[in-house]
C-alpha cells in the first residue's frame, strides 16, 4: 500500500481517537476516574514522530581469511528483508495479530472498541486491541529504553500509553508502506527463547531460515510472540505445551479466516511441536577459535579506539552489527593447535600455549593452548585466556625465565659490545655492593647476601655474548646485566611491549635478567618479533578490519616503531641463530631456514619456555601448571603421556615452537637474516677473552650447554 494511502488513513485514526477519547470520559469501574483525566490531558490528535534506533544486530568476527570464526550480540537478531520470509510466515502472523492490517490505518476501530468495552467491563486492560504497527511503537520504545523508568513506561497497562503510542503509530503509518511496517515489525519482535527477530527465531527454534518456514513453523512462531516468556520452548516442558497450545489456536484462527482450509489445520494440530532449540551461536565458548576470540573481544572492550567508555565500546560490539575482520590465519592457528596436541594432553594439569605473531605488522596469527575453553573442571576445562594478558582475558601468567635474558643481550649490542666481548664469572654470583645495580628509580637494590647459581653444576670462566646466550649461564647473563645497568635493560624490555601478564609493574631486581616477572605468549612473541623485524617493534594486532551495519569500513593499520638499531637486530640475530646448533636447542634442532630463539626455564622448573622468530613469523610457547606454578613445577611429571623428571625449555616448548613453525611456514619462501654488520660487532673490542683462558671451558664456536641442562634461575630476587 502507498504511503499515500496510509496519509488519508490518518483521517480514519483521527476519527478513531475521538473514538478513544469518549471512552476515556467514562469513568473508571471501582476506581476515581484520575487516570483518565491524565490521559485525556496527553491527548493528542496529531502524529507525533517516533525515534526509531538501530535495532541490535548481532556483530561477527571472521578471520583474516573471511571465515566466520565468533559472534557477539546483546540480543541474537539478524535482519531479514520481507521478501526473505516464506508467505505463510506473514499469512500466520497476521491472521493472530492483526488480520485486518492491510485494510485499517494507525489504528483498528474494530479492534479497539472491542478491547474497550473489555476493558471497562473488567476495570483495567484486560484486552489490547493492538495493531501490528502500534505493536511495532511499543517495541521501538522498550528497545530504546535505557532506565527501568523508560522501561516501565513502555510496558504499563494506561490508556496514557496506549494514546501516546496511538500518536507515534500514526506516524509510523505515514512514514512507511504497510510491507515496510511488517517486515520491521517481524525483525524487531521477540518470540522467546533468546531470538529477536523472525530469522533468528526460524533458526533457534526450527533450524532453518525464515524463508524456509513450512506452516506448523510460522504457526508457532507467530503464536510466540503474544506472550515469549511463558511460552518460550527452552525453559520446560510446561512452557513446551503452552506453546502447542498458541500454535493450535493460530492454526484454527487461520483456517477461520480461510488461509488454510480445515483439513490443513487438523493436520497441522497433529504434528508435534518440532522444538529443536538449536544452540544459540556466537560468544566465545562456540567459537572455533576462544582464545583468540576473546583477545578480539577484551580488545574492543578495552580499548578507547572503540568507545569513550565500556558502555559504549559494550554497546557497539553487542549492538552494531558490525562485520570484524581479524589478523589470524587458520593454517597457522592449525599447525599451532597441531603442535601442541602432539607433545600436551587436554587432560594434564600443566597447560601448553602458544602465539605466533608476524613481525613488521604485531598481527597475531595464532592463539591455541592445550586445554579446552570451557567452565567443566572435570572436563579439565579452563575459563580464561592463558595465551594473553589480563586485559585480554588472561591471569597472572608464568615467569618468563632465560627468554629474558635476550634483552641483556639486545642492551650489550646497544651499548656498543661485539659478539665476542664477555665477561668472567665463578661458579656463583653475588653482587659486589648493593649499589651493583639500580632500579629506574635509582634505587640501589643489589644484593650481596644472595648467591646467584647455575642450574645442573654449571660452571663460570669467561663467556661471550655468543657463548654465553648460548648456554643460557645465569652468572654470567646476570654479571652482564650489572655491566651494562638493570634499568637500561628494563627499558629495553619496556621498549619492545614487556609488561608483566597481570598488568602490575615490573619487578626490578638483579635477577630481572632471569625471567622473575610473569609473563604471557602474545607479549612475549610481539617482543621476539622485533628482533626478526630488524629492530622494529609492532603493538600485538588482532583487528584489520571494521565494517559497521550500513557498510561503512574502517581499517586499522600497524603501530610501529623503530625500537632499536636495525644492526643491533642483525647482530642478536646471528647470535641467537645459534642456539639451534650451539646452544640449548641443539637437541632438537632447527626449522630448515634461518631462524633464531632463546629457551627458558624458571627456578626449580615452575614454568618452561621457549621464544623464537624468523624474518616471516615469531612465536612463544610455555607451559606451566595453573594451579600455582611455584607449588606445582614441572619435576617428576608426565606431560603428553611421557615422563619428564624436570622440565626444561627444550623438553617440551622447544619441540612444540619447531613444529609448529615447520607447517605454519610451510609454502612460504625462505628469507634469511640480514647479514651482520663484522666492522661493527665482529670480533671483540674491550671485553675480549682474558690472554690465559680457563682450558676447561669450551671455545666460541662450541656448544656450552646440554638442553636438558639449561640453567634455571635460583634467585628469584
Amino acid at each position: 500500500m502507498s504511503r499515500m494511502s496510509s496519509i488519508a488513513r490518518l483521517t480514519g485514526a483521527a476519527v478513531a481517537a475521538g473514538v478513544v477519547t469518549a471512552a476515556i470520559a467514562l469513568p473508571a469501574v471501582g476506581g476515581t476516574g484520575a487516570m483518565f483525566v491524565s490521559a485525556s490531558e496527553e491527548l493528542g490528535i496529531k502524529p507525533e514522530q517516533l525515534k526509531e534506533p538501530p535495532l541490535a544486530e548481532k556483530t561477527t568476527v571472521l578471520d583474516a581469511k573471511g571465515n566466520q570464526i565468533a559472534q557477539f550480540y546483546e540480543e541474537y537478531r539478524e535482519n531479514v528483508k520481507l521478501a526473505d520470509v516464506a508467505e505463510i510466515m506473514k499469512t500466520a502472523i497476521i491472521s493472530i495479530e492483526d488480520y485486518r492490517f492491510y485494510e485499517h490505518g494507525a489504528i483498528d476501530i474494530e479492534g479497539t472498541m472491542r478491547a474497550l468495552a473489555k476493558n471497562l467491563s473488567s476495570g483495567g486492560i484486560a484486552q489490547g486491541g493492538s495493531s501490528i504497527t502500534q505493536q511495532y511503537v511499543k517495541q521501538v520504545l522498550l528497545n530504546s529504553a535505557t532506565t527501568e523508568k523508560e522501561k516501565n513506561a513502555a510496558l504499563e497497562a494506561s490508556y496514557a500509553r496506549k494514546l501516546r503510542e496511538l500518536r507515534y503509530a500514526m506516524a509510523v503509518e505515514a512514514k512507511y508502506t504497510k510491507s515496510e511496517i511488517l517486515e520491521k515489525y517481524l525483525n524487531i519482535a521477540y518470540f522467546g527463547a533468546s531470538a529477536y527477530g523472525v530469522e533468528a527465531a526460524a533458526k533457534r527454534f526450527f533450524g532453518v531460515s525464515a524463508a524456509e518456514l513450512n506452516l506448523v513453523q510460522s504457526a508457532t512462531l507467530a503464536g510466540a510472540v503474544q506472550d515469549p516468556n511463558m511460552t518460550d520452548p527452552n525453559l520446560s516442558r510446561e512452557h513446551r505445551a503452552r506453546l502447542l497450545h498458541r500454535r493450535n489456536v493460530v492454526l484454527d484462527r487461520m483456517a477461520e479466516l480461510g488461509k488454510i482450509t480445515p483439513a490443513q489445520a487438523k493436520e497441522a494440530k497433529a504434528q508435534k511441536l518440532g522444538y529443536k532449540g538449536t544452540p544459540l551461536p556466537g560468544n566465545c565458548g562456540a567459537s572455533t577459535y576462544p582464545y583468540f576470540c576473546m583477545y578480539v573481544r577484551n580488545e574492543i572492550l578495552s580499548n578507547k579506539v572503540f568507545g569513550a567508555n565500556k558502555t559504549a565500546r559494550d554497546q557497539f560490539l553487542n549492538r552494531g552489527g558490525l562485520t570484524i575482520q581479524t589478523t589470524l590465519d587458520p593454517k597457522m592457528q592449525k599447525a599451532a593447535e597441531r603442535a601442541i596436541k602432539k607433545h600436551v594432553y587436554a587432560s594434564d594439569k600443566a597447560v601448553a600455549s602458544e602465539a605466533l605473531v608476524e613481525p613488521g605488522t604485531g598481527a597475531i596469527k595464532a592463539m591455541a593452548a592445550s586445554r579446552k575453553y570451557g567452565d567443566n573442571k572435570r572436563k579439565n576445562e579452563m575459563s580464561y585466556n592463558v595465551v594473553a594478558d589480563a586485559v585480554h582475558g588472561g591471569g597472572v601468567g608464568f615467569q618468563a625465565g632465560s627468554t629474558f635474558k635476550v634483552f641483556t643481550l639486545l642492551t650489550a649490542l646497544k651499548e656498543g659490545m661485539k659478539i665476542h666481548d664477555g665477561v668472567s664469572t665463578g661458579n656463583g654470583y653475588r653482587a659486589p655492593y648493593y649499589s651493583s645495580f639500580k632500579n629506574c628509580k635509582g634505587e640501589s637494590i643489589g644484593d650481596p647476601s644472595h648467591t646467584v647459581t647455575n642450574a645442573e653444576g654449571g660452571s663460570g670462566g669467561f663467556k661471550s655474548l655468543a657463548t654465553g646466550t648460548w648456554g643460557s649461564v645465569n652468572t654470567f647473563f646476570v654479571a652482564l646485566e650489572q655491566k651494562v645497568g638493570l634499568c637500561d635493560t628494563v627499558k629495553t624490555a619496556k621498549s619492545l611491549g614487556i609488561k608483566r601478564s597481570d598488568g602490575l609493574p615490573l619487578t626490578e631486581f638483579e635477577t630481572f635478567t632471569l625471567g622473575t616477572n610473569e609473563m604471557d605468549p602474545v607479549t612475549v612473541a610481539t617482543a621476539y618479533a622485533a628482533i626478526g623485524a630488524r629492530g622494529k617493534y609492532c603493538k600485538p594486532m588482532a583487528i584489520s578490519k571494521i565494517t559497521d551495519r550500513y557498510g561503512k569500513v574502517k581499517t586499522y593499520k600497524p603501530e610501529c616503531k623503530q625500537a632499536f638499531d636495525p644492526e643491533v637486530a642483525d647482530a642478536a640475530s646471528y647470535i641467537l641463530e645459534g642456539v639451534f646448533t650451539k646452544g640449548t636447542m641443539r637437541g632438537v634442532g632447527g626449522i630448515g631456514r634461518p631462524a633464531g630463539g632463546k629457551t627458558g626455564t624458571t627456578d626449580d622448573q615452575a614454568a618452561a619456555w621457549f621464544a623464537g622468530f624468523t624474518p616471516d613469523l615469531a612465536g612463544a610457547v610455555s607451559i606451566g601448571d595453573t594451579r600455582g606454578a611455584q607449588n606445582h613445577k614441572l619435576n617428576g611429571v608426565t606431560i603428553g603421556g611421557r615422563y619428564y623428571s624436570s622440565v626444561f625449555g627444550a623438553s617440551i616448548p622447544g619441540p612444540i615452537w619447531k613444529d609448529t613453525m615447520i607447517s605454519a611456514l610451510k609454502g612460504v619462501p625462505e628469507a634469511d637474516f640480514h647479514p651482520i654488520n663484522t666492522s661493527r660487532f665482529g670480533g671483540c673490542g674491550s671485553s675480549c677473552q682474558p690472554a690465559q683462558p680457563d682450558r676447561s671451558e669450551p671455545d666460541d664456536d662450541e656448544a656450552e650447554a646440554d638442553p636438558e641442562l639449561e640453567d634455571s634461575d635460583v634467585g628469584l630476587g
